[in-house]
């Protein structure tokens, strides 16, 4: 059984940063791709940002150059650095893994429990 573990979210003034963790546990073969989607209250779920096994990263164009996503292999762990927040990155932010369990297995996607970010003055 896969496990996601988030943490990190919190308030933060606007131009503020914050760091979000998403821990993987459980039993599986791989893990490929690694994300971090949002959704603010009345809107449709969106991507933040990718990053897969080998390293290459995918953001959505209004956080580029502000976010950075980044991983752990060895813990299997994923992390999204927020800096110059905006208010209007306010959203629950949810992790997403997809995890082989076995090997010649399509794999699945796993979500997080979400964490809220609020950026207000």
């Amino acid at each position: 059984q896969v496990q996601l573990v988030e943490s990190g979210g919190g308030l933060v003034q606007p131009g503020g940063s914050l760091r979000l963790s998403c821990a993987a546990s459980g039993s599986f073969f791989i893990i490929t791709t690694m994300g971090w989607y949002r959704q603010a209250p009345g809107e449709q779920r969106e991507l933040v940002s990718t990053i897969t096994s080998s390293g290459s990263t995918n953001y959505a164009d209004s956080v580029k150059g502000r976010f950075t996503i980044s991983r752990d292999n060895a813990k299997n762990t994923v992390y999204l650095q927020m800096n110059s927040l905006k208010p209007e990155d306010t959203a629950v932010y949810y992790c997403n893994v997809h995890i082989v369990t076995a090997p010649f297995v399509p794999g699945d996607d796993y979500w997080g429990q979400g964490t809220q970010v609020t950026v207000s003055s």
